[in-house]
């Protein structure tokens, strides 16, 4: 029996071009396959695609076949930088070559650009596998990275870690922003994972990336009870954060967790996150949640010490030079 993809050639339509109601079969689908793959409530970004696909303020493209919508992805640009912020394909049409199609035409727009010089993208439902060859490989770098589930029913059998008799845990709040900009700019210097995500590499960067994590539901909703700040004994130097988010009702997510260079290796990467995972467990969560890029095989293994399997593996694209 011949794919539908092949019985309805698709073509590529401007997503400004989109009516809301043609693009909710995709979208519908879509947090139903966020729901059962990762335990995660796709509904508030959902609701942000449909608010900005209604007033015709959403650059990207959508894949229309036998007059219907089968999947769309959008981008934003921010100074010099583009972002794939998501793209997904009706599982009934959902090929790789039709993802990539999807994936070259957003990045042929942002490409055509002389303002932007990089791309970054990290599309959590893709179905491609991650070795396949991307659009425009030659600018391409891949890291892949694990989505990584803890069960929280054992959590509060976690020992106190050494790192408690040096600092002090503070609740999240607004003053420490700025601190925690430098604790991400310092923490991920010459890390992987600033490779991935350039905004690690200054605080200027880092500043914006925490209002994004705060502000956005891109990582769920925020969690400012179970988000702490490391704080050294005396000096009330910051040693370390970790934000935390909720990605529906009773499951939780560590958005972010980074300890200054001076602090690593001394448990306080391990305090934090259990501090971070008691407070989930104690508003009801019955899981949590993180991403870690692959290479990281420190991180990786903390992760899997504290209980943490790997659920799904994908991969953070980056484009360069072009």
């Amino acid at each position: 029996m011949a794919a539908l993809s092949e019985i309805y050639a698709p073509e590529l339509t401007e997503l400004r071009r989109v009516r809301v109601d043609d693009l909710d079969a995709v979208l519908n689908e879509e947090e139903l396959a966020w729901r059962d793959r990762l335990s995660w409530d796709f509904r508030p970004s959902a609701d942000l695609v449909r608010r900005f696909v209604g007033v015709q303020a959403l650059s990207g493209f959508a894949l229309v076949a036998g007059g219907r919508v089968i999947g769309y992805s959008y981008f934003v640009t921010e100074d010099h930088k583009g972002l794939v912020g998501d793209l997904y394909i009706l599982r009934d049409f959902a090929t790789v070559e039709l993802e990539y199609q999807l994936l070259e035409a957003v990045l042929d727009r942002m490409m055509s650009s002389p303002f932007l010089h990089r791309v970054e993208s990290q599309l959590m439902m893709l179905h491609s596998p991650l070795e396949a060859d991307l659009p425009h490989a030659s600018f391409a770098g891949c890291y892949p990275r694990n989505f990584m589930v803890a069960d929280l029913g054992a959590v509060g059998k976690f020992p106190v870690g050494k790192a408690r008799q040096n600092i002090v845990l503070e609740p999240w709040s607004e003053r420490f922003q700025e601190d925690a900009a430098r604790v991400i700019a310092s923490a991920y210097q010459g890390h992987i994972d600033s490779e991935i995500n350039d905004q690690y590499r200054s605080v200027q960067g880092a500043r914006r990336f925490l209002v994004n994590i705060v502000q956005y539901p891109g990582c769920g909703s925020f969690f400012q009870p179970a988000s702490f700040v490391a704080q050294q004994q005396g000096s009330g130097q910051t040693a370390g954060i970790c934000l935390s988010s909720l990605v529906s009702p009773e499951v939780g997510h560590i958005t972010q967790v980074c300890v200054m260079p001076g602090s690593k290796g001394s448990g306080a990467g391990y305090e934090l996150v259990r501090s971070s995972l008691l407070a989930l467990a104690e508003h009801g969560c019955h899981s949590a949640s993180l991403t870690v890029t692959s290479a990281n095989r420190e991180a990786v293994k903390l992760y899997e010490r504290m209980g943490f399997v790997t659920k799904r593996k994908f991969s953070a694209f980056v484009w360069e030079g072009f």
